[in-house]
């Protein structure tokens, strides 16, 4: 028993197992014994165990317009530190998963709506013509594939070798939680430059390719392109994504309605083949220029062979159901993403040694100096490289969608606060409010009580939705 620390297994006293304990551990007793432990942890609750909280001091009172009556007075004068937490509203899961979960369900919710009806939409939108679309950067050199057991990565029969002596395959198998799928197969050999201006102008590429698509519907349709708003307006919803080799990719819905938006039917000529066939045209026509440059020649920004263009009308994809409920969840579970899970970093780099020292893998690295040397010559000042080096030089983002196609994530947050705050349908009142920030993030206890909250809530979610899923 010489061995075994006193503290541990004797009857020994609280102060003197404390220097036993992490500091962690030393936190989580501290805030046990806080005298506002029980209201901090309801606080923790109702943000939903937030990873990182905003912690704000101030007050609100609401009172009637016409006799000055008060109705609600809340200060966080008597609150636990005199501040209050509220959600960091981080989209990116791997910064904070609660509000990363809020976040996609907002998404979720705004796809659906433009699919559905709903949330300020017309039902009659169910009946528009609606293709979910998926569009790709162009390959830049091979990289690893991930694969199963049955595959190699890149079979090669007679082998070969790249001009800087490379093997031009893989025999190997590459799992996909392994470090090697998305790097390329010879770094010399994969196109850095054209990788990086192609994220800079990805944004303009979407946009030359909506121009191009209301072309390819007026060319079909037979009339001329400055009338194609008098009868047809096109709404969508974008998210992007990055895949394990950094590039970004765009899954997007795409609807056709009537001059006056999701409120009126779209023309009778066109439907759901139509829009298909005018997609793929404009995506295989469409294209944008890059700045010239002695170093880099001429460049021009196409999309990438793979075009995958699916009607929402109750058939498969992917071995799913193309309906709006799955398409909005297929589009919302990328919101979450962020550069970080193609490896790179979530925050701006500052300084060329940053780069060279950032926990990433070497093809990203590689990416973001890329983004950092082109960023110094004038000629590619305007698509600003070296503050979006951190993103690989795109710099659009997660979602974007089009003024008409539904509602906003400011609507439906306000929606919620009102919920919260019990004052739905009072039009009557006036706010009189001052909040000041005072702090964010948790002490290493307060981020492991956070932690439990979070999982917890999700435990119950799982549990509710298994309950449905039976009944």
């Amino acid at each position: 028993m010489n061995g075994i620390p006193k503290g541990r297994h004797s009857g020994a006293s609280k102060a003197e197992c404390r220097p036993f304990l992490s500091s962690t551990e030393r936190d989580v007793i501290r805030l046990v014994h806080e005298p506002g432990f029980d209201r901090w942890l309801d606080q923790i609750k109702a943000t939903g165990g937030c990873e990182n909280p905003v912690y704000l001091a101030g007050y609100t009172t609401v009172q009637r317009a016409e006799t000055g009556e008060i109705l609600r007075h809340y200060s966080t004068e008597n609150e636990p530190g005199g501040r209050m937490p509220v959600r960091c509203r981080n989209r990116r899961e791997r910064r904070c998963a609660p509000c990363s979960y809020l976040h996609a369900g907002d998404t979720y919710q705004i796809v659906r709506a433009g699919l559905s009806g709903g949330k300020g939409v017309h039902d009659s939108v169910q009946h528009h013509p609606r293709v979910l679309v998926t569009l790709t950067a162009p390959g830049f050199g091979p990289v690893h594939r991930a694969t199963d057991s049955a595959e190699v990565c890149r079979p090669r029969r007679n082998g070969g070798l790249c001009p800087h002596g490379l093997p031009v395959g893989c025999p190997h198998r590459h799992p996909a939680d392994s470090s090697a799928p998305g790097r390329p197969l010879c770094p010399a050999c994969y196109d850095y430059v054209g990788h990086v201006l192609w994220h800079a102008l990805a944004g303009r590429l979407w946009a030359r390719f909506c121009d191009g698509l209301k072309r390819c519907l007026a060319s079909m349709a037979g009339i001329p392109r400055s009338r194609l708003g008098e009868q047809l307006r096109l709404s969508f919803a974008k998210v992007a994504e990055y895949q394990k080799r950094g590039a970004v990719h765009f899954h997007a819905v795409i609807r056709a309605d009537g001059p006056d938006g999701p409120n009126a039917a779209p023309p009778p000529w066109i439907d759901t083949d139509f829009l298909e066939n005018a997609v793929h045209s404009s995506a295989a026509t469409g294209y944008v220029q890059a700045p010239f440059s002695s170093a880099t020649g001429e460049r021009k920004i196409v999309w990438g062979e793979q075009i995958d263009v699916h009607p929402i009308r109750g058939e498969h994809f992917t071995g799913e159901i193309v309906t709006p409920d799955a398409v909005a969840a297929y589009i919302s579970k990328y919101i979450t993403k962020s550069v970080s899970d193609a490896g790179g970093l979530d925050q701006r780099v500052h300084t060329y040694e940053e780069i060279a020292y950032a926990p990433v893998n070497p093809h990203i690295r590689a990416l973001m100096a890329t983004c950092w040397r082109l960023g110094a010559l004038p000629e590619f000042e305007s698509l600003r490289l070296r503050p979006w080096a951190h993103t690989l030089g795109y710099r659009g983002h997660a979602l974007t969608k089009s003024r008409r196609y539904s509602t906003t994530y400011g609507e439906l947050r306000d929606v919620r606060a009102r919920y919260a705050s019990e004052s739905i349908g009072a039009s009557d009142t006036l706010t009189d409010a001052a909040w000041r920030y005072v702090g964010s993030g948790h002490t290493p206890g307060e981020e492991e009580i956070a932690r439990a909250v979070s999982h917890e809530l999700r435990v119950a979610r799982e549990s509710y939705r298994e309950r449905v899923t039976d009944e």
